[in-house]
C-alpha cells in the first residue's frame, strides 16, 4: 500500500466513521478501486487496517467530548468505591451503565460471528445490498409522521432507561453487515425509541468509542502482526493521523446537520451509490 492509498483511506474513514453511510462499506468499496484486494495476502491486510484505522475516529470523540467522558469516569469511579449513587453525579453514572448495556449485545455477537463476516461480507456486492436496504429504513424513519420530531421533542441521553439501551445495542450488530452503518443503526434505533436527533446522534459517538474500541483491539492483538508484514508503519501511522482530523471536522458537522436536516439526505446518498456501484460491478468497471 502507497502513502497515498494511505491517506485516502484515512480520510475515507474519518469523514464516515460518524455518518450514517457506512465507513466499513466506504472502505471496502475504496480498497477495491484502488485494486488492493486483487492480493489475497494484501486483502486481508487491509481489511485489518480498516478496523484499525478506527483508532482515528475514537480519538476524534474522545477529543471532543472529554468533558462528558470525564464526568462517566468520574461517577463510575465514586460509585465503585463509595458503593452509593447519592455520592455520584446520577445523570452520569445512568449514561455510563446504558451505554455499557447497549455494548453487551455486540461483544456477544461480534466474537461469534466475526470469521463468518469476514470471509462472505466483506465484498462489494453484500455491500451494495446493505447500501440499498439502509436507504429505505432511513426514508421510512425519516418521513414517518410519528417519527418527524423536532430537536425539542424526545428524550436526551440522561433519560433513557436500560431495556431502551438494550434495543440500540441489537440494532448496532445489524450494523455488522458491512454497508449498513453502525451509526445509521443505533441512530435509527434511537429515533425510533424517542430519543431527539442530537441525542441520539451524540448516544452513537459515544456508544461507537466502546464498540470501536472493542473491534480495533481484537483485530490488532488477532491481526495486527499479519498487517504489519504487509503495510509499512508509516503508511498505518499516516493514515491514522488523517483519520483522526477529518472525523473532528465530520462529528461536529454532522449534529447541527442531523438536528437541521434529519436522515433523509443521508438516505438518498446511499440509495444512489448503491444504484452507482451495482451498474459498476454489472459492467465490469470495479
Amino acid at each position: 500500500m502507497e502513502w497515498w492509498q494511505a491517506v485516502i483511506l484515512g480520510l475515507v474513514e474519518g469523514v464516515t466513521e460518524y455518518l450514517p453511510v457506512s465507513s466499513t462499506g466506504h472502505l471496502i468499496l475504496a480498497s477495491a478501486l484502488m485494486g488492493l484486494d486483487d492480493d489475497p495476502q494484501l486483502k486481508e491486510a487491509v481489511n485489518t487496517y480498516n478496523i484499525i484505522i478506527q483508532v482515528g475516529a475514537i480519538a476524534a470523540v474522545l477529543g471532543l467530548y472529554r468533558q462528558r467522558i470525564a464526568m462517566m469516569l468520574g461517577a463510575l469511579w465514586v460509585y465503585g468505591v463509595r458503593r452509593s449513587p447519592d455520592s455520584a453525579d446520577r445523570d452520569s453514572l445512568r449514561l455510563a451503565v446504558n451505554l455499557i448495556i447497549a455494548f453487551l449485545p455486540a461483544a456477544f455477537l461480534g466474537t461469534l460471528f466475526d470469521d463468518i463476516i469476514d470471509e462472505y461480507l466483506f465484498h462489494p456486492w453484500p455491500v451494495v445490498g446493505a447500501l440499498f436496504a439502509g436507504a429505505w429504513l432511513m426514508l421510512a424513519v425519516a418521513y414517518s409522521r410519528r417519527l418527524s420530531r423536532t430537536e425539542h421533542r424526545g428524550r436526551d441521553m440522561d433519560n433513557i432507561n436500560w431495556q431502551i439501551a438494550l434495543l440500540i445495542g441489537f440494532g448496532q450488530c445489524i450494523a455488522m453487515w458491512p454497508g449498513t452503518s453502525r451509526s445509521m443503526m443505533t441512530i435509527v434505533a434511537a429515533l425510533m425509541l424517542g430519543l431527539r436527533p442530537r441525542a441520539a446522534a451524540e448516544f452513537s459517538f459515544l456508544l461507537g468509542l466502546i464498540t470501536l474500541s472493542a473491534a480495533t483491539g481484537y483485530k490488532a492483538v488477532f491481526s495486527g502482526a499479519e498487517m504489519l508484514e504487509q503495510l509499512q508503519w508509516s503508511n498505518v501511522l499516516l493514515g491514522l493521523v488523517v483519520a483522526t482530523v477529518s472525523a473532528a471536522v465530520a462529528v461536529r458537522w454532522f449534529v447541527a446537520f442531523l438536528v437541521r436536516h434529519g436522515v433523509a439526505p443521508f438516505a438518498w446518498y446511499r440509495l444512489a451509490l448503491a444504484i452507482v456501484l451495482a451498474v459498476m460491478l454489472l459492467t465490469g468497471w470495479m
